[in-house]
């Protein structure tokens, strides 16, 4: 009986000895694990926010490196957050203070342009008849041509068989007048005149070749034929231009738009005369944007009657206006703005000696070469980043703060039914408007060809992106205009449909997947707001990846939810987020 006493005191101890030691130091191990994993470091994607994870590695949307996620605020202002130095370094981001730039000395604007050929003093040689070119007296761009001056000789079957029925014509002269004279004006429509024909009918004997003479006068700058080509009646043999005027072509951005107007004195300079100035006048207005330089046409007639300007040269014209750039304006690097609907934002450095960062609306005047002018916003001193803006951005987003995509405080959603962290009254989009049904359907077989495109170019197959846009352009050109009632819809729509036709245009003349992705952004963008104001009566979805068109983002429609990303393909599939849901 003793002995089982013992064994359960020794029981007893030792179980007390156990809790006191093991026990003791389990509840610590679990105490320091806990604080451990509360204070360990997060990583994040500068450009996929919504993605954290507890150790570095690579993004699993768009496989970039992951950074570290700064959630420290101490001290901070509402709008304001802070990156860590490590992510910094990693996003490469780069700030400038901005300053204040005088008014341009001409109180205006500055343009750049060429010279080109005026195409209104420009005409066409061409061949009146069927021929061989045995002998062509033009042979170099740039000579000098005058009326009446020899231009080729020429073997022409048809005119050796007229010749011997102007031969007969001429022997039945006297009784058959009116045969003769019909013959004769063969020879007037193909511009063989009677000087030429004298000595065939004198003699009686065919010639196998004619010389014709040039009609029109001035500076060869085309030629389209060679010794031994064959002509054909109405086919231009060269073209010459009156270089007497010249057009000087200037490229004027959106935003100048409605700082020029037709009559306006502009003054031309050019680096072949420094020292000389030009005076002229605006004489047109290009009425169409390029949808890929975003810029308009600017044309002014220049007198070129010394032979000063030669069609090539590059040249620069002055403009004053009434909204020239205010005394001291302050400036930005073009680099540092993003675009979101209407708004542009930057992002400004508040603090000289820490990463402290917060977002600024801004209102832009005009560009002045690679800087934008700020009317409101922005004050002489201020830091802005310009570069790694969309990492700045991707930051603010995860930590909740105002972003691009984001006006008011609250981090952003993905696939929310509206714009990315927004509600409808803050959306900077198209406004629906009521159309028929029958006008949906016909724009609704335009996106459907769109999406094959899409797909196409997800998968990286050129020919196939190409027949498909092909049928996208069919479609485009089958769109009746005439169902759109009401002059707003109709302005609209023709904009959008002139746009997307032009744009779908260039894609077919790509050379490459590159150069077809950077039109298909346009075409997406343009589509994009056709589907907004119009609607195709089903849902659609607007993706879009801010590292497409060289980290200046791009949209793209879907009837998917799933991110498939036609400007990468393989490369990244799966960058991109859902931006809005259109129904």
């Amino acid at each position: 009986m003793k002995k089982y006493l013992v064994y359960a005191v020794i029981l007893v101890v030792g179980f007390l000895l156990g809790k006191l030691f093991f026990g003791s130091t389990t509840e610590a191990q679990v105490t320091k694990d806990s604080e451990a994993l509360a204070t360990k470091e997060m990583w994040t994607c500068s450009m996929h926010p919504q993605i954290m994870q507890p150790k570095a590695g690579d993004c699993p949307i768009c496989g970039m490196d992951l950074i570290p996620a700064d959630t420290s605020e101490d001290g901070l202002l509402i709008d304001q957050f802070k990156l860590t130095k490590n992510a910094m370094a990693l996003a490469n981001i780069e700030t400038t203070v901005v300053q204040q730039s005088k008014a341009d000395s001409n109180d205006g604007i500055t343009l750049s342009g060429k010279v080109m050929i005026n195409d209104d003093e420009t005409a066409i040689q061409p061949a009146h008849f069927n021929g061989r070119i045995e002998k062509l007296y033009i042979t170099s761009i740039g000579k000098k041509v005058n009326r009446g001056q020899a231009v080729a000789k020429i073997y022409s079957p048809e005119l050796i068989a007229a010749q011997q029925e102007l031969i007969t014509a001429y022997k039945l002269r006297e009784s058959q007048p009116q045969l003769y004279k019909a013959v004769q004006t063969k020879f007037k429509n193909w511009k063989v005149y009677e000087s030429q024909l004298e000595d065939i009918v004198k003699t009686g004997s065919v010639k196998t070749s004619f010389t014709i003479y040039s009609h029109v006068s001035g500076v060869v700058t085309e030629i389209s034929v060679s010794d031994g080509a064959h002509i054909m009646d109405g086919k231009p043999i060269f073209k010459v231009s009156n270089l007497n005027t010249v057009w000087a072509n200037f490229d004027v951005y959106e935003n100048q738009i409605s700082l020029v107007k037709k009559g306006q004195d502009i003054k031309v300079v050019t680096k072949a005369y420094p020292n000389k100035v030009f005076n002229t006048k605006v004489s047109y207005i290009d009425p169409i944007l390029n949808s890929k330089t975003r810029t308009i046409t600017l044309r002014a007639v220049l007198n070129n009657k010394d032979n000063v300007f030669k069609p090539g040269m590059f040249i620069e014209g002055k403009i004053k206006t009434s909204n020239a750039l205010k005394e001291q304006s302050v400036v930005v690097p073009a680099s540092a703005v993003l675009w979101t609907g209407k708004r542009s934002v930057v992002y400004i450095k508040s603090s000289p000696n820490e990463p402290v960062f917060e977002i600024k609306e801004i209102e832009l005047g005009s560009k002045i070469g690679a800087n934008y002018e700020v009317l409101n916003g922005l004050t002489n001193g201020d830091e802005v980043v310009t570069n790694g803006a969309f990492t700045v951005d991707a930051a603010a987003q995860l930590q909740g703060k105002k972003s691009m995509m984001n006006k008011s405080k609250g981090k952003t959603t993905v696939g929310h039914k509206e714009h990315i962290g927004m509600t409808p009254t803050e959306q900077d989009k198209n406004v629906r408007l009521k159309v028929s049904k029958d006008f949906q359907a016909e724009l609704k077989t335009v996106l459907d060809a769109y999406l094959l495109v899409k797909d196409a170019l997800v998968n990286e197959h050129m020919e196939t992106s190409t027949k498909n846009a092909k049928i996208m352009l069919q479609h485009i050109k089958k769109v009746n205009m005439k169902l759109l009632k009401s002059d707003d819809a109709r302005k609209k729509g023709e904009l959008f449909i002139s746009s997307i036709k032009k744009e779908v245009k260039l894609f077919l003349e790509s050379k490459n997947i590159k150069e077809q992705r950077q039109y298909f952004k346009n075409i997406s963008a343009n589509l994009t707001s056709s589907v907004e104001v119009f609607g195709v009566n089903q849902k659609v979805y607007s993706h879009y990846c801010p590292m497409a068109d060289d980290n200046n983002g791009a949209l793209w429609l879907s009837k998917e939810e799933n991110i498939l990303n036609p400007y990468f393909g393989k490369a990244m599939l799966k960058c991109g987020e859902v931006k809005q849901i259109i129904e």
